[in-house]
Order: C-alpha cells, then sequence, then structure tokens
C-alpha cells in the first residue's frame, strides 16, 4: 500500500510515518532526506543534485523522480509514506508514472487537519535529545526526570534553530500554497481522506489505520 501523507509543520506527520514504519513495515520516502543521504553517499544522482545545490538552483523535479525510483526499487513489497512529494500537479503525474512502472498505485492521500495556533505552540515547544534523538516538548511531554532523556539517559538537549513562530507560520503558508495545486488532482481521483490530526498520537493513529483497512 502506497500512501502519501500532507500536513503542515508539526501536524505529527513523522510520527505517524515512524508508528507505520514500525507496525507495518512501510518504508518514509522523504525527499529531503534522501537528497541529504544521495550527496552523503556520492550516489549519481546525489552527485547531480550536490552540483546543482552547489550552483544555487533548485533540484529539477527529474532528479527528485530518480531519487524516488531508486527507492521504490530497493523497496519491494513494502509500503511507501511520501513526505514532502508531490508539491505539484506536474510531480503528481510523474509519481503517478513511477509507481505504474512498478506495478504499483497509489491508494491513499491522507492529510492531517490542524488547528494553526495550536501548532504555532506545540512546534515552538518541542526539543529533542542530542544524544539519541528522542522527542520531548516544554508543556506536552517533558522527560520524566528533568534533564534526563528517557530513552537513553542522555542529558543534553536541543531545539531546531527554525523552530519559532515567524518561521513555523510562513512554513504553514508555504504548505498551503504547495498543497494547494494537487489535492484537487488526487480528489478527482477519489483518493483523498482527512483526519482531525489535533487527536493524541493514538487518535490519529487509529483514525490512520481505519483509513488503512477500510
Amino acid at each position: 500500500m502506497d500512501i502519501i501523507l500532507l500536513g503542515p509543520p508539526g501536524a505529527g506527520k513523522g510520527t505517524q510515518a515512524q508508528r507505520l514504519q514500525r507496525n507495518r513495515g512501510m518504508i518514509q520516502l522523504s525527499t529531503g532526506d534522501m537528497l541529504r543521504e544521495a550527496v552523503a553517499k556520492g550516489t549519481p544522482t546525489g552527485l547531480k543534485a550536490k552540483a546543482v545545490m552547489e550552483a544555487g538552483e533548485l533540484v529539477s523535479d527529474a532528479i527528485v523522480s530518480a531519487l524516488i525510483g531508486e527507492r521504490l526499487d530497493s523497496a519491494g513489497d513494502h509500503g511507501a509514506i511520501f513526505d514532502g512529494f508531490p508539491r505539484t500537479k506536474h510531480q503528481a503525474q510523474a509519481l503517478e508514472i513511477l509507481l505504474g512502472e512498478r506495478g504499483r498505485k497509489l491508494n491513499h492521500v491522507i492529510e492531517l487537519i490542524v488547528d494553526e495556533e495550536v501548532l504555532v505552540d506545540r512546534i515552538i515547544g518541542r526539543f529533542t535529545c542530542a544524544t539519541c534523538g528522542a522527542g520531548y516538548h516544554d508543556s506536552l511531554h517533558r522527560p520524566k526526570v528533568e534533564g534526563t532523556c528517557d530513552v537513553c539517559g542522555g542529558h543534553e538537549f536541543k531545539r531546531r534553530p527554525d523552530d519559532n513562530e515567524q518561521t513555523v507560520r510562513t512554513r504553514m503558508a508555504e504548505y498551503r500554497a504547495k498543497t494547494a495545486p494537487i489535492l484537487p488532482y488526487y480528489e478527482e481521483k477519489g483518493l483523498v481522506r482527512r483526519i482531525d490530526g489535533m487527536g493524541s498520537v493514538e487518535e490519529v493513529a487509529a483514525a490512520i489505520d481505519a483509513v488503512l483497512d477500510s
């Protein structure tokens, strides 16, 4: 089963994708992560992407599509979770071709619907363990022992420099602008499912499971 997971920054896509990977054996295809990994490994596609980025240009759809194709080829029978791609109708059509060439198809486009004001508070309060990456929040999820990571026992924590209100609101506006072109495309195909993303992690997970099992 291949799905697109949509939602603004902080909506919980990463958390839900990790759960789907763990519980269903799916793989998350995040274009940003794949680009960084390909560049770091010096793969043929990664070298092309590096040259483009070093020239200060945007990575082309062709390069992104090549990266996704490579990951799909190595995915086997595992379902894929697309995160960050597609963002335009042209990319959506390219994804359809990529999947079709491999005997696959898109099953669902799941959008997490959230309250922007609550989301801002959620994002600016989050921090992670500098050692293992476990996530925490100033008010929603603090370590059980103050100053000590629940997972690895580390004592150093960090915050993303872009987790500030102005940047968050800019990213939300960018998300709305970038998802606007593809939602009508997928709505015409009857693939869009909207889920309340403001519930607990467990409630959102249960709603996603209900869509995937329907």
